[in-house]
C-alpha cells in the first residue's frame, strides 16, 4: 500500500459482502458487457501527499489514453480511509466503477466476495502476459492457487529513513542494522534534544504491517496454515509487545505518536523534529514538504541480528498497489485496455517515478531512473527481504482486529499504563475473538 493507508472497515462489514451477490459497473449482467464503449469510471488511490497532487498525475495521462483510445475514463481519487468501504459498499449495491485500485493486502479480502474479474491466462495475455511481472509483486494478488484478483501497479517496500545531520550530530556515523543498536542510537539522538523514531499509533494498517515484519522476525504467523487467526501464539505476542515497547518500555518513539494516524510522523521528520522513520518510498512525500533527498539516507529496516533475507530476517512487507476490475463493468474491453494502458512499460516509468514508489513491470523496473540509492535498497528489499500479508479471505478483519488492539496498547503506553506480556495477549485474544469463526 502508498502507503497503504486504510481504515476500519466500520458499518460496511465483509461478510457481508462475502454474503451478497456480487455486482459493480452499473450492470446487471453476469461476467461484464460493452455496453458503454466509450467510457470508464476508475477509483484511484491516494498515492501522493494529497489528492490534488494525484489529479496533476493522473489526469493528464489518462488524457493521453482517452487520445490513444477514444474511451473517456472520469476519474475519483478516494483517500484510503474511504477506499475500503467504498469498495465493499459498491460490492453490495453495484453502484462501482469500472476499475479501481486496492491495496495488495486486501486481494485475497476482495477476491472472495466474487465482485472482481479474475486474471486468469486470457486476461493476463491480454495485456501482455503475468510474466511481465516481478514475483514478489504477483504473491499479494490473491489466494495461492486461485487466479489473481487484480494486477500490481504500484511496488513499495519499508525502509528506515535516517536524518544525516540530527545522526552527525548525536556522533552516529552509520544507520542501524539491528533493533538493538537503533534503540542506542535513539538514546544518543535524545540526548542531543531530539525526537527518535516516528511512528502512527493510531493508523491501524500501519501498525499491522510493523507487527507483522516483527513476527516473522520471531519466527511466527497471524494465521495457520489453513488460514485460521492464531494472534496469540507466543510469537506473535512477543512481536507486538517489541513493536510497542519501543514506546512503552524503550521511549525511543514519542508518546505523542500514539495519537498520529494522518502522516503527522512524516511531517515530522520532513521538518527535521524526529531523526528516524520507518515507512514505504516515502521520498515523493518528504519531497512536497520541502525535505530535499540530500538530508536523509534510506537504509533497509532493522532485524534482530544480521542482515535482511527470508525466515526470520524479513525487514518489510510486500506493500503496493493493485489494479482490479469490476467484473460486470459496462466496458469490459476498454477497461482490460485501461489496466493493459497503466500497467505498460511507458505509464509504469511515468507513474512510479511520479510517487517515489517501485515499478512491479520487469521491464521499467530495469530503467535507470530507479537506479539510486533510494530505488536499490527498495528494490533488494523486494526481491530478497519481503514477505507478502498473509492473502486469507480475512486479511481486512485481521488488519482491523489487530491493528486496533495495537492502537490501544500504544494508547496504554502513552498514558503511563504498563504494557506487559499478559496485557498484550489479553489484546490480541479480543482481537481473534472478533473474527469470523470458520
Amino acid at each position: 500500500m502508498r502507503s497503504i493507508r486504510a481504515a476500519a472497515v466500520g458499518a460496511v462489514t465483509l461478510s457481508l459482502a462475502l454474503a451478497a451477490s456480487a455486482c459493480g459497473g452499473g450492470s446487471s449482467t453476469e461476467g461484464g458487457s460493452n455496453d458503454s464503449p466509450k467510457t470508464l469510471t476508475y477509483w484511484a488511490s491516494n498515492q501522493g501527499a494529497s489528492i490534488e497532487v494525484d489529479k496533476k498525475v493522473l489526469q493528464p495521462e489518462l488524457d493521453k489514453f482517452e487520445k490513444q483510445t477514444g474511451i473517456k475514463v472520469k476519474l475519483e481519487v478516494v483517500p484510503w480511509s474511504d477506499l475500503l468501504n467504498r469498495i465493499l459498499t459498491a460490492t453490495t449495491s453495484g453502484q462501482g466503477p469500472d476499475v479501481l485500485n486496492i491495496g495488495n493486502t486486501w486481494s485475497a479480502s476482495l477476491q472472495a466476495t466474487g465482485a472482481l474479474l479474475p486474471w486468469d491466462a486470457k486476461n493476463f495475455g491480454k495485456i501482455g502476459g503475468k510474466d511481465r511481472f516481478v514475483d514478489s509483486a504477483l504473491g499479494s494478488t490473491g489466494a495461492q492457487g486461485k487466479d489473481p484478483a487484480a494486477v500490481p501497479l504500484y511496488s513499495m517496500a519499508y525502509a528506515l529513513y535516517y536524518n544525516k545531520q540530527i545522526f552527525a550530530d548525536a556522533g552516529i556515523s552509520q544507520p542501524p542494522a539491528t533493533w538493538d543498536e537503533l534503540i542506542a542510537d535513539g538514546k544518543k539522538i535524545q540526548a542531543k534534544g531530539k525526537q527518535a523514531l516516528g511512528a502512527e499509533g493510531a493508523n491501524g494498517s500501519e501498525n499491522i504491517h510493523h507487527v507483522f515484519v516483527f513476527a516473522k522476525q520471531h519466527g511466527a504467523d497471524f494465521f495457520t496454515a489453513d488460514g485460521k487467526a492464531d494472534f496469540t501464539n507466543d510469537g506473535v505476542v512477543a512481536a507486538v509487545k517489541q513493536y510497542v515497547d519501543l514506546m512503552a518500555k524503550d521511549k525511543i518513539i514519542p508518546a505523542g505518536n500514539a495519537e498520529y494516524a494522518q502522516n503527522q510522523s512524516v511531517s515530522d521528520f520532513a521538518k527535521g523534529k524526529t531523526a528516524m522513520l520507518l515507512w514505504q518510498s516515502a521520498a515523493s512525500n518528504l519531497k512536497s514538504q520541502g525535505m530535499s533527498e540530500d538530508a536523509y539516507g534510506v537504509a533497509p529496516v532493522p532485524v534482530q541480528s544480521g542482515t535482511p533475507g527470508t525466515g526470520t530476517q524479513v525487514d518489510s512487507m510486500v506493500a503496493g498497489i493493485n489494479m482490479a476490475v469490476f467484473k460486470n463493468t459496462d466496458n469490459l474491453d476498454g477497461a482490460t485496455e485501461f489496466v493493459k494502458f497503466m500497467t505498460g512499460d511507458a505509464e509504469q516509468k511515468i507513474l512510479n517515478k511520479a510517487y517515489s514508489s517501485i515499478p512491479p513491470v520487469k521491464g521499467a523496473q530495469s530503467d535507470p531512473a530507479f537506479s539510486g540509492p533510494a530505488d536499490t535498497v527498495l528494490k533488494d528489499t523486494l526481491s530478497q527481504s519481503a514477505a507478502a500479508l498473509p492473502q486469507v479471505p480475512d486479511e481486512s478483519q485481521f488488519e482491523t482486529t489487530v491493528g486496533t488492539a495495537v492502537k490501544e496498547l500504544f494508547a496504554d503506553a502513552a498514558a503511563g499504563r504498563q504494557v506487559t506480556t499478559e496485557s498484550v495477549k489479553a489484546k490480541l485474544q479480543k482481537a481473534q475473538q472478533q473474527m469470523p469463526s470458520k
